[in-house]
């Protein structure tokens, strides 16, 4: 790699385009520590799992290892960032209750009034923030696995769809599936 877009890509830039990092929401959700059994004794790495997202419906996450804790981190959020998918939000909340399931982990998602904040526990919470949500009510059912219940959390974001999205996919008006 040329000393050039080396500079570049640190900086954010890539493919003659510019992304300010300050535009994304991290968070690292959970870092493993990781031991592989050599001839010598145990080798270790770092596994970690990262939410991104953009604060206004777009959220993504990975997981990634290497040698190193910020070698990690670092790879991840760049994986996370290319794995972003949209959500929709309906006046600061989620437009239907929904139950996003992952291996042994479950977690139901509920729309919430105006003023009742984000209900949520540490993986759910990382996941509904970054995606841009204010007011939902959430609760994690089954394996408490931060892996688990954030892969829950996005198959729960992924089911969801707008009385638009319905209406268009039924070649209905708005007015006949409300």
């Amino acid at each position: 790699m040329s000393t050039v877009r080396a500079k570049r890509e640190s900086r954010g830039e890539r493919r003659g385009r510019e992304v300010p990092e300050s535009t994304f929401i991290e968070s690292v959700v959970k870092i493993y520590r990781v031991a592989k059994v050599v001839k010598g004794g145990r080798r270790f790495s770092f596994s970690a799992i990262v939410v991104v997202g953009d604060g206004n419906g777009r959220v993504g996450a990975a997981m990634g290892k290497a040698a190193e804790v910020p070698d990690a981190i670092r790879k991840v959020i760049e994986k996370a960032k290319r794995a972003m998918i949209t959500v929709p939000i309906v006046s600061t909340t989620i437009p239907h209750e929904v139950i996003g399931r992952a291996d042994a982990a479950r977690v139901l998602l509920k729309p919430a009034s105006l003023g009742t904040g984000v209900v949520a526990g540490g993986p759910v919470r990382a996941v509904v923030e970054a995606a841009g949500y204010k007011n939902i009510l959430t609760k994690s059912l089954g394996s408490n696995n931060a892996t688990n219940v954030v892969w829950a959390t996005l198959e729960g974001l992924r089911e969801l769809r707008t009385v638009e999205e319905i209406a268009s996919m039924r070649d209905l008006p708005v007015a006949a599936v409300l």
